[in-house]
């Protein structure tokens, strides 16, 4: 309300401050792009089971149909789908790039979530969001038999209680859920905290879980907007953008507003389609110091029993084609070498019998494929530490780099 010259006119009166409002809408375009960017990693195995072994014919849920080959071993990449960029980001069988955008989204939408909660308990704007009395519960049925019954419920301040329970159940619930859920996926912590996987009861049974926390933020943002709509769309659209349930061009803005994280949706998946190397580095500016932190710092600790081990375990590849390949597997691979060079003291070029004599371990663990299977194994070998133990590395070396013997767009389609 403003005093003048005598007369009085009506102010309208910010319902939401701006940096909820400001929240708001990157909540919405990070949550587009770890859709997108999800999808694209789940195209790579689209298949959802409830334990680590990944049987065939145990799927919760299966989102192909190719079908499964009989009498014969199989690969992952058998199952892989190609999706359309129009649904996955960046689309068109691209994993890699896909878990650098999911990586990437993740992080800005956890930053932009603390942001959030932290200045939702400061403001005290957690008063609107947070029940504080069990009769939320019933006021909650009241508001869900309304609009059932095609009405609106009468406005609560300013969500009826309905909302208010949705609300903070999609902050307190369904948010954390969905990160948890999402880091009992890292082979790192996997490895470093067994402990916290097996309370989802395995990384299937958690990937099972994200994949319905996807829904549920699917089937949220359908309804949140229909009831928009049904409140009003105009006023409420007033109130979550631009502050004023009276605000002029509500509806206009919204659309601007739509258009540029649709634009910046385009321009994601086109880049990543066209520049994939430079979207690489682009998004590594956010994912590789975290890739670091989780690569290093974290140490396995996992320890399963042999009676854990899968029935039926997936295979990595076929194997390669060519005369070198058929020379060692004839001779049971007696000749073959491993070569350790580059930024080294000592080169190595070591055969079967060198490496038995360094005392293999074994280990009964959980093979984590990039493609998103898993299966339990026991698994014999020389430790990598020891291996670099022995060949001495140089200050100046950084990575480790595997070069296979087969390439894998020469391998076969299937055993023969």
């Amino acid at each position: 309300m403003a005093v003048g010259d005598g007369s009085l006119s009506l102010i309208a009166v910010s319902t939401f401050p701006d940096w909820l409002r400001a929240t708001h809408l990157l909540n919405v375009l990070f949550l587009t792009l770890l859709a997108r960017s999800g999808l694209e990693i789940l195209s790579s195995f689209p298949k959802l089971y409830w334990d680590d072994h990944c049987a065939h014919g145990t799927e919760v849920l299966k989102l192909t149909r190719k079908p499964v080959p009989t009498g014969r071993l199989t690969i992952g990449l058998e199952e892989e789908e190609s999706w359309s960029p129009l649904l996955a980001l960046p689309g068109r069988r691209n994993l890699g790039l896909g878990r650098h955008w999911h990586f990437a989204a993740v992080i800005a939408w956890i930053a932009t979530g603390a942001v959030y909660v932290v200045l939702l308990f400061a403001a005290g704007e957690w008063r609107r969001l947070v029940p504080s009395s069990w009769s939320i519960f019933p006021d909650a049925l009241d508001a869900a038999l309304t609009y059932l019954s095609l009405d609106v419920p009468a406005p609560g301040e300013p969500y009826n209680g309905l909302q208010q329970l949705v609300y903070f159940s999609i902050v307190f619930g369904l948010a954390p859920l969905t990160i948890a859920s999402g880091a009992a996926m890292s082979p790192a912590l996997i490895g470093r905290f067994p402990g916290f996987v097996r309370l989802f009861g395995g990384k299937q049974r958690a990937r099972t879980i994200h994949f319905a926390c996807l829904a549920g933020f699917v089937l949220f943002t359908v309804s949140h907007t229909a009831l928009v709509a049904l409140h009003g769309l105009r006023g409420r659209l007033g109130e979550i953008l631009l502050g004023a349930a009276d605000a002029e061009h509500a509806v206009a803005f919204a659309l601007v507003a739509l258009a540029a994280i649709v634009a910046l949706n385009v321009a994601a998946t086109v880049g990543s389609l066209t520049r994939p190397r430079g979207a690489q580095r682009a998004l590594d500016v956010l994912v590789a110091p975290l890739q670091r932190v989780l690569s290093r710092a974290l140490v396995s600790r996992q320890l399963y029993d042999r009676a854990e081990a899968s029935p039926r375990h997936r295979i990595n590849g076929y194997p390669p084609k060519g005369d070198p390949y058929e020379r060692l597997r004839t001779d049971s691979f007696a000749s073959w070498q491993l070569e350790v060079g580059g930024l080294v003291e000592r080169p190595l070029r070591l055969g079967l019998d060198d490496l038995h004599r360094l005392e293999p371990s074994t280990q009964v663990v959980t093979h984590n494929c990039i493609q998103g299977w898993t299966g339990v194994a026991e698994w014999t070998g020389v430790p990598l530490a020891r291996l670099l133990e022995l060949c001495g590395p140089l200050p100046a070396a950084r990575f480790v780099v595997f070069h296979a013997l087969d390439d894998k767009a020469d391998t076969p389609d299937k055993i023969e």
